[in-house]
């Protein structure tokens, strides 16, 4: 199970890091202005009845981390188009509490960080990496609120339909 969940955020990360768009809500004539700042991943919405074990378990992971405010993946789009992500996942160590009662998960205190350029026109956000990939995403900006469509992603082990993953603006 611990293979499975760290591969889920892994996989989530680099979409995290090829995904982000905006949706102004702070100048709705730029939509690049409200994606700009920090967003750090606290959620992972999905339907229970039809979502993967995997799916259930990083859901589980990432909302024990988000409660203990631990932010394993963190974006920080720059005004420059540069964007900074920022990954504790290869870093988890998932356990079972003292008690045997439920989960252990301390945060990490090790990350990587990767420096992307990206693009945004109306929700449709595009991402090239440092070997020249592009990855184009759709995401929703409300607020402090930025919501990115998963179950149409291509990641192993994360078969969930009607999932979003949830980030928050600092």
């Amino acid at each position: 199970m611990k293979k499975n969940v760290l591969l889920l955020f892994v996989a989530t990360s680099l979409l995290f890091a090829c995904s982000n768009d905006d949706d102004s809500s702070d100048n709705d004539s730029n939509p690049q202005n409200s994606i700009v700042g920090t967003w750090d991943a606290t959620e992972l919405r999905i339907d229970n009845d039809t979502a993967s074990d995997d799916a259930k378990n990083g859901r589980d992971a990432l909302n024990f981390l988000t409660a203990k405010d631990c932010f394993i993946i963190t974006f920080t789009f720059e005004e420059s188009l540069a964007v900074i992500a920022e990954n504790s996942v290869n870093y988890l160590e998932i356990g079972v509490n003292s008690e045997g009662t439920g989960l252990d998960i301390p945060c990490p205190t090790q990350k990587d960080t990767d420096m992307s350029v990206y693009t945004i026109e109306g929700n449709t956000l595009s991402i090239v990496d440092e070997d020249g990939m592009t990855i184009t995403t759709t995401v929703d900006i409300d607020g402090d609120t930025m919501a990115i469509d998963a179950s149409a992603l291509d990641i192993p082990n994360f078969n969930a339909t009607d999932a979003e993953l949830i980030f928050k603006k600092r």
